[in-house]
């Protein structure tokens, strides 16, 4: 079994460790261990509501997987879901784990920044430094202690290092004065709401920070003067695995095409930014409109997400 397949878990363990957050550890049923993975991977979890996506966040070497997951009372109530099913015992179904947000080897420096839930893939990105010896820092922002989860287990690591905001009683995280120290072999992680992504990119862009890798939990925002380019209008998809053709219309994505030929194709945002729905290419040229694949990942046109992606060439034929 490859982790591109999926399988089933049992959760060992489930506890609140902030306000409106749920920790689980999820182990196999058989007692095997669960696949290894890298600091910034996620799982992607079958919830009533549909697939969700969790980082992984617990320790890297450990048989268990561990995610954490903040109740939105707002969202399709994946997460609400799992609040009130999740119980020692119960068996999920999960995928992965996949990294669309992984730790680069090669830099001098790393400044890590958080907000809310967006402490997940950080979390593991910070136990991985220190236990590296990199040098690194961390600065967390939340609106409140309470509801900011791991901040003892955070301090412990390095307390020098490890620096939270709550915003109740500390404002927003000051993003210019956090990377004022910040050189050119310094390389820049976030994670949280989109608004704090968007200060993250203009702070980056105005110091000498060599780069910033971002993850998403919502679609990035797209200004009304900045429409992203739409490819041709209409085009055809060979399916190479099922077999058929479809053409595509400037008003149907693919991924909707295509659910009507294959029904169970995965998907969750379906805005681009979660990596289900990542397909590979096998011939045309893919126009690639998700905040998922980096642009070297872009320009290999080797996948593309089909939630959002289109066509620059007429035909296009996918693995599906």
């Amino acid at each position: 079994m490859t982790t591109s397949d999926w399988r089933t878990v049992r959760i060992a363990a489930a506890s609140a460790v902030a306000d409106g957050i749920l920790e689980l550890q999820l182990e196999d049923p058989g007692g095997a261990g669960l696949p290894s993975w890298e600091p910034g991977a996620h799982l992607e979890v079958e919830t009533p509501s549909g697939i969700r996506q969790y980082s992984l966040c617990g320790p890297a070497d450990d048989a268990k997987h561990t995610v954490a997951i903040l109740r939105e009372e707002a969202g399709r109530g994946g997460s609400r879901s799992l609040h009130e099913t999740a119980t020692p015992g119960t068996e999920l179904r999960v995928r992965g784990p996949r990294n669309h947000f992984p730790l680069v080897d090669d830099a001098d420096d790393y400044i890590l920044i958080a907000g809310g839930i967006g402490i997940t893939p950080l979390k593991a990105m910070a136990q991985h430094l220190a236990a590296s010896g990199r040098p690194w820092r961390l600065h967390y922002g939340g609106r409140s202690t309470t509801s900011m989860a791991y901040v003892d287990h955070l301090r412990a690591l390095d307390p020098d290092c490890v620096h939270v905001h709550p915003q109740d009683t500390h404002g927003v995280l000051d993003l210019p004065a956090i990377l004022a120290d910040a050189h050119s072999g310094t390389v820049v992680y976030c994670c949280g709401p989109s608004g704090l992504l968007e200060a993250a990119t203009n702070a980056v862009a105005a110091s000498p920070a060599r780069e910033l890798h971002v993850e998403r939990f919502t679609s990035a925002t797209t200004p009304a003067d900045s429409e992203p380019e739409s490819g041709l209008d209409t085009f055809v998809v060979e399916l190479a695995l099922t077999g058929g053709e479809i053409e595509i219309g400037a008003d149907q994505s693919i991924l909707d095409a295509v659910r009507d030929v294959v029904p169970g194709v995965m998907s969750s945002c379906e805005d681009g930014y979660c990596g289900t729905c990542e397909t590979p290419v096998l011939e045309g040229i893919p126009l690639h409109r998700d905040t998922v694949l980096t642009p070297s990942e872009q320009a290999s046109n080797e996948t593309m997400m089909i939630c959002v992606g289109r066509s620059c060439s007429q035909r296009l034929v996918l693995e599906l």
